[in-house]
């Protein structure tokens, strides 16, 4: 589904990511760790299209979704396709509802018979936003931005959700209740790029894993096996 083919990334003088090549294929949740600074963001921004176009970045390599080469296309029509990123640090619209930031997540479908029932698909998987339909996404907690940003991801009907460190800075059990909805999302049809510091949650979820460091892919296997791997358990498990 989503192929990556020896990407590299500049940022003026900097060598943000070196001949990066990964695979994502449809159903599956793929996982790509790191630790912070290893170029796991730069990886999904230039997946996403976001690269482009920042002052003194040079991008190249291949990045390929369904077979359609999107390494150079705008961000909106990467989108189109189906490839849609849950960013890092939730980024709601905080001056906006529950309500007008779920339907912004659909800003690029019609409003057909099928909106309303994603809506309804949405808090069935997130009751909470039900219970704050009409509140700001500004007054939320840091779970419930979270809820509303993956909630927003789905409006978009996407093939592909990449999410950039889902977990991060959330309270241990809202961790597992994010991560048991991934699950929930991939069961139901829809391709997983998980981006994570927390290795131990990512693998435990993923069909296949990536390890980046000091942006190139240093290991890669079954997140079963990357588990269980000594290198990966002294690196990031402890």
């Amino acid at each position: 589904m989503l192929v990556v083919e020896n990407l590299s990334v500049n940022y003026g003088g900097v060598r943000a990511l070196r001949g990066v090549s990964l695979k994502v294929d449809q159903g599956q949740i793929c996982t790509l760790i790191g630790s912070n600074g290893a170029g796991k963001s730069t990886t999904v921004r230039a997946i996403s299209g976001q690269i482009k176009g920042m002052g003194g970045s040079i991008i190249s390599g291949c990045i390929t979704f369904e077979d359609q080469a999107i390494t150079t296309i705008p961000v909106h029509h990467i989108a189109r396709l189906g490839v849609v990123q849950v960013p890092e640090g939730r980024r709601v619209f905080p001056n906006l509802t529950v309500r007008e930031n779920l339907f912004m997540g659909g800003y690029n479908r019609s409003r057909d018979s099928g909106f309303a029932s994603d809506i309804e698909h949405i808090f069935s998987l997130f009751p909470r936003l039900k219970e704050r339909y009409n509140q700001l996404g500004g007054t939320l907690s840091g779970g419930e931005r979270q809820m509303l940003a993956i909630g927003r991801a789905i409006m978009a009907k996407p093939k592909l959700i990449m999410m950039d460190e889902p977990s991060l800075g959330l309270a241990p059990n809202v961790v597992d209740e994010v991560f048991d909805i991934i699950q929930d999302i991939n069961s139901a049809g829809t391709t997983i790029l998980l981006i994570e510091q927390n290795a131990m949650a990512a693998l435990s979820v993923s069909d296949y894993g990536y390890v980046l460091e000091t942006g190139e892919i240093r290991m890669e296997g079954p997140g079963k096996e990357l588990l269980d791997d000594e290198r990966v358990i002294n690196a990031y498990l402890g």
